[in-house]
């Protein structure tokens, strides 16, 4: 059963790794402002899922405790994006 669960873990950090490449490349060539945010926004929650994926894998509690952390903080990050494009001003 743990041989499966490597095995699992495995193939979906690979494919987490395929969708940042494509946010990424939205990022870059992003037709619209709002869309490369969007891409920014997506590129970091899937970093966060995979540093919890990667904690599960390596067997590392400190790195998953680290991604709650992150979590917010690209939470705190939406919330002053979103007021900066709706009001013009980021007042905290």
């Amino acid at each position: 059963m743990d041989e499966l669960i490597t095995r699992v873990v495995e193939v979906v950090i690979l494919l987490y790794l395929v969708s940042t490449l494509m946010f990424l490349i939205r990022t870059v060539r992003g037709p619209t402002i709002f869309d490369r945010v969007l891409a920014v926004d997506a590129l970091s929650y899937d970093l966060a899922v995979f540093m919890s994926l990667l904690a599960l894998y390596l067997g590392e509690p400190l790195l998953a405790v680290s991604v709650v952390i992150l979590t917010l903080w690209i939470y705190a990050l939406d919330i002053i994006v979103s007021k900066y494009m709706e009001y013009e001003e980021v007042s905290i």
